[in-house]
């Protein structure tokens, strides 16, 4: 909930505050809000330095690693892995030390992406590597090279995450479990048959997704009461590897086309409850790509059918006001049939 002057004013001309009061409230309710906007993350100029900087730092050493590091060789790359590692981690405790928890979190992060490099770089060197793949390929390809890469930032992402309780910490370890759901097929299923293969995969991605997606919402509820959203990362990948899987099933049934469009409804309503656009994004483009559907293939050739869904949109809004109107009263009954919580996780989300 966000307050502005003019709220505190109309406060003041309802008889609920005294304009002294209105005076000591505001500039108590202020300084408060100045204290946090440092430690939370948010559309400002040095927010934006501190992200841009920190992705540009982590892409140099993942996504943007150039082919002409494999000459250092493996050793050479894990001493340079380590070297980063520990500058990171020391510039972690420096920035802990000045109160500047964002950076913090960004080098903490970047500690944890130097990960699977360092793991690659150690296998390179043993002579365990299984074949000519550079690290590079890391984040172009699916393979199943990589399982023991993503195991090893999850166990890291853990220790640091234990350790710092960084928000932005996960953004890796989401990451990583998002590259898992797309590498686990090829390492457990590589002996099936091609088509067979394609299919076990979207059902691979499919349950990984929904399994962080849950672990998202256990976070969720261990941190209902915290300042620091730890849960964004984990919903955006897993949502993410859930809807993919789920979109690119193959089906000529028209009974599964629409339990397709039921899920993504249902993702915008799990949306809306939790305040967390990623659901309504995918859930909206899944609707959308029924209603496609239904528009170039079932009814291609209908004269009522753009009749019949603007009257559907337009039913749409009307339920729209008429839930906005006792939007107060069914969300209070809805609280009160909820574990205690869950009702205070969506509280919290959506500032009943």
């Amino acid at each position: 909930m966000k307050l502005e002057p003019t709220d505190l004013q109309a406060a003041v001309a309802a008889g609920i505050l005294r304009a002294d009061q209105r005076e000591a409230l505001w500039s108590f309710l202020s300084e408060r809000t100045q204290g946090r906007s440092g430690d939370q993350p948010g559309f400002r100029a040095t927010h934006i330095l501190y992200y841009l900087g920190g992705l540009i730092a982590i892409g140099a050493m993942t996504l943007f690693m150039t082919l002409g590091w494999e000459r250092y060789g493996g050793w050479g790359l894990f001493a340079i892995s380590v070297a980063y590692g520990l500058l990171g981690i020391g510039l972690t405790e420096y920035l802990l030390k000045r109160r500047l928890r964002i950076p913090a979190g960004i080098l903490a992060a970047f500690t944890v992406a130097l990960t699977p490099l360092a793991v690659y770089a150690l296998q390179v060197a043993l002579g365990v590597w299984p074949d000519a793949t550079p690290y590079r390929d890391y984040h172009a390809y699916v393979k199943w090279h990589w399982i023991l890469m993503e195991f090893a930032t999850l166990a890291v992402g853990a220790i640091m995450f234990y350790h710092y309780r960084l928000p932005f910490l996960l953004m890796p370890v989401a990451v990583t479990l998002w590259y898992m759901s797309m590498d686990l097929a090829p390492f457990l299923f590589a002996g099936l048959d091609a088509m067979l293969y394609w299919e076990v995969r979207k059902w691979v991605s499919l349950w990984f997704g929904l399994i962080i997606v849950l672990i998202a919402f256990w976070v969720d509820l261990r941190s209902r009461h915290a300042r620091d959203d730890y849960a964004f990362w984990l919903y955006l990948f897993g949502v993410l590897a859930f809807w993919g899987g789920l979109s690119m099933l193959k089906s000529d049934s028209e009974l599964n086309k629409f339990i397709y469009l039921c899920i993504n409804l249902g993702l915008i309503a799990v949306g809306a409850a939790l305040s967390r656009r990623i659901f309504a994004i995918c859930g909206g483009l899944g609707v959308a790509g029924y209603l496609g559907h239904l528009s170039y293939n079932l009814f291609k050739d209908s004269l009522l059918f753009p009749f019949v869904l603007t009257f559907i949109g337009l039913a749409v809004i009307a339920l729209g006001i008429k839930w906005q109107k006792y939007e107060g009263r069914i969300q209070r009954r809805i609280l009160g049939w909820l574990p205690r919580e869950v009702g205070e996780l969506l509280e919290r989300r959506q500032g009943v």
